[in-house]
Formats: C-alpha cells, sequence, structure tokens
C-alpha cells in the first residue's frame, strides 16, 4: 500500500485552512496519545501526526512540500503516489518519556496547548537542516491549570521536564530541566507568562524560542470563574438562617469574610461583593451563590419539630411553574 502524504495523514483537504489543520492535529493527537489510546500503534501514529503537522502549520515548510508533491522527481523522489519519501527532512520518534512527571498529557497542573509540537517532532532543525546561517527556534505553547486561589495570592511552581537540546553533530537529544515559575497574584485566565530561551532550540546559534504558559482556573464543585476575573462560590446556608437572615462567616479565596444574609434568602440567590473577585489590575467582584442545606430528620424530636413547622405554616403552599 502507498505511504500516505501529510495531507492524507491528518484528514484534510490541500486546500486545507490553517485552522483546519490544527484543528485535525489536536483531534488525532487526543485520539493517538499514548497515555489514552489502546492502538498498539500509537506512539508510531503520534510520531507521524507531529511530522505532517509541523511542516503543514508551517507556510513556508508547506509551500516546499506542496511543491515536492507536484514535482517529486525533481526532488530526488523514487515515487510519484504523493507519499514524502525522498523528502528532505530528519525524523525524531516521539517518546511518551520525554515529557517527565509533570508533563504528561491530562495529569497534574501542565499540559501543552499544541500538545507534542514541542518534544518528539522533527520540528524546524530536520526540515531545514541544509540551509545555513542562524536560524531561531520557535515559540512553544502550553497550558498550566491553577487553582484559584493562587490568582488571589500568587503561587510559584516547579516543573520538571525533559526539553530538547541540540548536541553538537545538530541532532535533537533531550536534557532534564526544572523550571521554576512564578504566578503572580491577580493573574486571570486566559492570560500567558513567557520564559524566555525555553522553546526550541535555535539553528546554527540562533537563539532559542521562548515558552509561553497559558493559565487555565482548575474547575472546583463550588467555586468558579466568569468573565475572566469575576469569581461565583456557592455556600451553604441553614433554613432559619435563610429565613431570619443573619451574619455568618464564610471562608473564601479573597480570605474569611462575615457576611450578612438577608432575610427570605431563596435558594441560587446571589450576594454580589464588590472589588472581592480576582484582584486584577481592575479587580473582579465575588458572588455568593445561597443554596438552602436542611438538617437531616433523624429522631422522633426532630420529626416533631418539622411537624411544629409545617403546622404553622399549613397555608403555604410552594409554587409551581414549568
Amino acid at each position: 500500500m502507498a505511504e500516505r502524504n501529510f495531507y492524507e495523514i491528518l484528514g484534510v483537504d490541500r486546500k486545507a485552512s490553517e485552522d483546519d489543520i490544527k484543528k485535525a492535529y489536536r483531534k488525532l493527537v487526543r485520539k493517538y496519545h499514548p497515555d489514552i489510546s489502546k492502538d498498539p500503534d500509537a506512539v508510531a501514529k503520534t510520531s507521524e501526526i507531529n511530522i505532517a503537522y509541523e511542516t503543514l502549520h508551517n507556510k513556508e515548510k508547506r509551500a516546499e512540500y506542496n511543491e515536492m508533491l507536484d514535482n517529486p522527481f525533481r526532488h530526488g523522489g523514487q515515487q510519484n503516489d504523493g507519499s514524502h519519501h525522498g523528502y528532505n527532512y530528519q525524523q525524531y520518534e516521539f517518546d511518551p518519556s520525554h515529557f517527565g512527571q509533570n508533563g504528561a498529557f491530562g495529569s497534574g497542573d501542565f499540559r501543552f496547548d499544541d500538545f507534542f509540537s514541542a518534544f518528539g517532532s522533527s520540528g524546524q532543525h530536520g526540515f531545514q537542516q541544509n540551509r545555513t546561517g542562524p536560524m531561531n527556534g520557535e515559540d512553544q505553547h502550553a497550558e498550566l491549570v491553577i487553582d484559584i486561589s493562587a490568582a488571589y495570592q500568587g503561587a510559584q511552581r516547579n516543573l520538571s521536564l525533559d526539553m530538547p537540546t541540540l548536541n553538537t553533530q545538530g541532532q535533537m537529544t533531550y536534557e532534564r530541566k526544572t523550571l521554576n515559575v512564578k504566578i503572580p497574584a491577580g493573574i486571570t485566565e486566559g492570560q500567558q507568562i513567557r520564559l524566555s530561551g525555553q522553546g526550541l532550540p535555535g539553528f546554527n546559534g540562533g537563539a532559542a524560542g521562548d515558552l509561553y504558559l497559558k493559565i487555565s482556573f482548575r474547575n472546583q464543585e463550588n467555586l468558579y470563574v466568569q468573565n475572566r476575573k469575576d469569581v461565583y462560590q456557592r455556600i451553604n446556608v441553614a433554613p432559619w438562617t435563610a429565613a431570619l437572615g443573619g451574619k455568618t462567616d464564610i471562608t473564601t479565596p479573597a480570605g474569611l469574610l462575615s457576611v450578612n444574609i438577608p432575610a427570605n434568602s431563596h435558594n441560587g440567590q446571589k450576594m454580589r461583593l464588590k472589588g472581592k473577585g480576582i484582584p486584577a489590575k481592575e479587580a473582579g467582584d465575588l458572588y455568593l451563590l445561597i443554596n438552602i442545606v436542611l438538617p437531616q430528620t433523624n429522631t422522633e424530636t426532630d420529626r416533631a419539630a418539622w411537624q411544629a413547622l409545617a403546622s404553622h405554616y399549613a397555608a403555604f403552599q410552594p409554587q409551581n411553574h414549568i
């Protein structure tokens, strides 16, 4: 069977847009990642997908590759079936161990946004290995997942990764590095932290690229963020506090706050605490969502208390609406 060309590997047409190529790549790399896929050839397929993407997502590389497809014999190819035999690049095999303990997809706080474009593909070096003159390394992009509390107080993360580097022969090797990442207080979701020189290595004396960490907040059961800096927290309230009102102490990401629950509060009611959201340049707000929690009825005394309440409110009938 003829070997597939890069477009066929990614399942896209030659006229596919850059966005279409990126979407196809991400879909495939998620499907065949060795930590997820049960396919026995997952590692080889991931390497193949990376190599195809590294060529097609770069305009210059893609144009050169298209020219090779149209004129295979001019480039030393031995076949005209559209495969990438004869294409002048050096392949670096994908090795999932290169991600290190904290860099594996789907585990810990750290995962690659472009997944394996940095670690485990031919990159720019093999593709242009016959060129002369210095070439800067490509920037890489990753996602760093943090707790919402880290955005209030600031934090540090140490990420141990096997980073790509070039040896004296110009071949890609891996070197274990520990990156110290400082997360500033007030950082919002989607902001990026730049680690200078931690991207792909340069070639022929060129400077290394940078690593950009895009901040994402970890999902928590009773705590989430909207509009990047507004924080929503569900708080449990006793039914008598909801009915009568009163002050209660609430532990929030902004610290321990004394909050006045208004009388006749209802389930799902929202209380706004201005400026108590993410402490960005313009601080967000903290919204407390009331969740009325009923005590358990375990004894005859408990049941008698509820029965007395029911008798007192005998005329009350909850309204049901569709």
